[in-house]
């Protein structure tokens, strides 16, 4: 009887453990239904996480949506490169940096354009009227941000280069402000929001206002590759996901100033600058839009902010 008892308990054992076993491949596989999203308080992906449209979208193909947050763009790719995040948002110029630097990501959505959400600016009691009055001034940029390449454009449409001005890199946005209202540089550029709050509480003139130097001021949605190859299906449901959200935020621009005023922590008439004169929209990535990351991409090498020439649009497929 022991002997045959022995072995009862051991067959038990055994079921137990194939048991548990086959529980954490089912819990492994339903962990496998989660995508992992990355975003900044403030930008498209933001209002999109509060619409509750991409969970909406995702639910019939039984995905969960896990959202994480990040302080900016530069952290976010990070968190692409580490597989971190299988999707997220970041700013053109971050995108430029991460392929010079050889990191894996794939270019899978853009933002509608945004012109006016950059901006050169110079204090109203500066005396400088012009563009042209820049030459030999000092002008504070986030280095090879939206601003810094706007900045650039700028220059050149009026006979200058990068070379003729002395570049004051702040660490941030809000350190590029401090340097302009205590007269450390002669001009900043700036983007949205931090760009229309100087607008809005300090005395300045933008030089730039109602130019076109033919810059979209794009913003990007980046995957891993691996999520971009295993599931283009689940891409397109995410940009579809985006774009209703951005229509949304497009007829409801009070809620959204009063969404972004909340997570941002910045007054409401701030705000709403930068979200009227935005047009929100997402869609796939087109040849023209590779063709103006191109141009952007080849001007950070001119001027040496990358190391190396570029091909974009290696990481960069049309849809």
């Amino acid at each position: 009887m022991k002997k045959y008892s022995v072995i009862a308990i051991i067959i038990s054992i055994f079921l137990l453990l194939a048991g548990c076993s086959g529980s954490s491949s089912s819990a492994e596989k339903k962990d496998s239904k989660v995508i992992k999203i990355g975003y900044q308080k403030g930008n498209t992906i933001n209002i999109l996480k509060e619409s509750g449209f991409l969970e909406e979208a995702l639910k019939e193909e039984g995905y969960k949506v896990e959202w994480k947050l990040f302080t900016h763009g530069g952290t976010l790719l990070e968190g692409i490169y580490s597989n971190a995040i299988d999707f997220g948002h970041a700013a053109d110029g971050s995108g430029i940096f991460a392929q010079a630097s050889g990191k894996p990501l794939v270019y899978v959505g853009a933002d509608a354009p945004n012109p006016e959400g950059v901006g050169l600016m110079v204090r109203t009691d500066s005396g400088i009227n012009s563009i042209e009055e820049l030459k030999g001034k000092k002008v504070g940029v986030l280095k090879g941000g939206n601003h810094h390449y706007l900045a650039i454009l700028a220059l050149e449409s009026v006979g200058l280069t990068a070379d003729d001005v002395q570049w004051v890199y702040p660490e941030d946005a809000a350190q590029g402000r401090s340097l302009i209202e205590t007269k450390q540089v002669d001009a900043l550029a700036s983007y949205d929001p931090f760009f229309a709050g100087i607008e809005t509480e300090l005395d300045v003139k933008t030089l730039t206002e109602n130019k076109d130097y033919d810059y979209p001021n794009r913003t990007f949605y980046y995957s891993t590759p691996e999520f971009a190859e295993d599931h283009p299906e689940l891409v397109d449901v995410i940009i579809k996901a985006i774009d209703k959200s951005d229509q949304w935020a497009n007829e409801n621009k009070d809620e959204v100033t009063d969404l972004l005023s909340k997570a941002l922590g910045i007054d409401e008439s701030i705000i709403s600058k930068a979200v009227e004169r935005r047009t929100y929209g997402a869609t796939g990535i087109t040849q023209e839009i590779i063709d103006a990351q191109q141009r952007q991409a080849d001007k950070y090498y001119e001027i040496g902010l990358i190391p190396k020439e570029l091909d974009v649009s290696k990481d960069m497929p049309i849809k």
